[in-house]
């Protein structure tokens, strides 16, 4: 799926734990990379841009791209579609990292489909109650909502050993340094492991 190499990086996180925020900072931080835009049917959140923080579509041409197996992974989140289409993952072939802010559904299938150069990061609220704090300050004007999606952050916890490495976002600037020197330590051993391949070829 990867044909250009990079190295596919996956950041996934319960809703208002900061996987969009961190994501946006890891991007200006690391050197040849870029993000991969999910396409979804939600509506778009405030200050969010169209092909920018994501390909929004209605349902209808969500359905026509999934019978097209335009997708590499799709996901029903909060009775919405997101999906990676799979040009996204190819595009762009200078760039060594290609990162992607999907939630664990769509992590387990990439994970299916991508064996190599593939890596997930899971983040964690420093506990549930700051992050009830930041649901409900999120979603001011609907506190049902914003218990709802406590609830469902609870459930995405539970997947958290699915990850290759996980991160308490305790403090941003740190959370955000720790996982880009991990990042910066992965396209090292890749490069290194790809030099290695190459030099064996002309002995």
């Amino acid at each position: 799926m990867a044909a250009n190499n990079s190295l596919i990086i996956i950041i996934s996180s319960p809703s208002g734990v900061g996987k969009t925020t961190i994501a946006k900072k890891i991007l200006k931080k690391i050197k040849k990379s870029h993000l991969s835009i999910s396409c979804t049917t939600r509506n778009p959140r405030k200050n969010e841009c169209n092909k920018i923080d994501y390909f929004f579509i209605s349902k209808q041409k969500f359905i026509k791209y999934k019978k097209e197996k335009k997708f590499v992974e799709t996901a029903k989140v909060h009775s919405n579609f997101y999906g990676t289409l799979k040009s996204e993952l190819k595009k762009n072939n200078k760039n060594e990292v290609c990162l992607l802010d999907i939630d664990w559904q769509g992590a387990r299938n990439i994970r299916k489909k991508i064996k190599n150069n593939c890596y997930s990061f899971f983040l964690l609220p420093p506990s549930i109650s700051i992050l009830k704090k930041r649901l409900l300050k999120r979603h001011l004007d609907n506190k049902s909502l914003a218990i709802s999606r406590l609830s469902s952050a609870r459930k995405d916890l539970k997947h958290w050993d699915e990850y290759d490495f996980v991160y308490v976002n305790d403090n941003l600037n740190s959370c955000v340094a720790k996982i880009c020197k991990k990042i910066n330590d992965l396209v090292y051993e890749k490069n290194k492991r790809l030099h290695f391949k190459q030099m064996i070829k002309k002995l």
